[in-house]
């Protein structure tokens, strides 16, 4: 039967910590170990210091006695603490390029000033225009047809009102000023 290797062996003893998820002292790793995972009890020791070099079991003294303990959410904050350290490293990095070159000067500053004084014209010559947008030719000409489309409107309801006077004249014997008087309609009532 062949041996593990170091490497399954680190990786069974990271399993062994984030199974249990508890607090051990060395005694109990070196029967534990053997017993659960198949590592050899020489080996024990030399595999649990390469995990605790590596930053993935933590070894504390507490009292006379050092405890190990390694916890799978603690292994996932390494991983995203990582992660996040080169994002971080990289934005630094972005932002400097994009510094670069983006210093204050003189010739930087005058043409803020410029811009500035640019952005301030085109405002005030929007508001100018806002001013003299009823005396736009474009304007007029859509008021012009807005008005003729009313006209339209309004003398086809005229002659709609005038078909129904001679109808209700016709049919039901009904003078005209009757008609007007019980519907409203004034004595100037016309095409426009």
């Amino acid at each position: 039967k062949k041996g593990l290797s170091f490497d399954e062996k680190r990786t069974r003893m990271l399993e062994l910590f984030h199974e249990t998820e508890d607090f051990w002292q060395l005694k109990d790793i070196e029967k534990m170990a053997p017993k659960q995972k198949g590592i050899t009890p020489q080996s024990v020791k030399e595999v649990l210091d390469s995990l605790v070099s590596d930053s993935l079991v933590i070894c504390e003294k507490i009292g006379t006695s050092n405890y190990f303990w390694s916890f799978p959410s603690e292994a996932q904050a390494l991983v995203n603490h990582s992660d996040l350290s080169e994002q971080k490293q990289t934005l630094e990095q972005s932002l400097e390029e994009a510094k670069a070159g983006k210093e204050d000067s003189n010739d930087r500053t005058q043409v803020n000033e410029a811009v500035k004084e640019l952005e301030a014209t085109v405002k005030a010559l929007t508001s100018q225009m806002e001013r003299y947008k009823d005396r736009d030719p474009a304007y007029l000409d859509s008021q012009r047809k807005d008005v003729d489309v009313a006209i339209a409107a309004a003398n086809r309801w005229t002659d709609n009102i005038f078909t129904v006077r001679k109808y209700v004249q016709k049919s039901f014997n009904i003078d005209g000023a009757s008609f007007d008087q019980q519907f409203g309609i004034k004595d100037d009532f016309d095409y426009i």
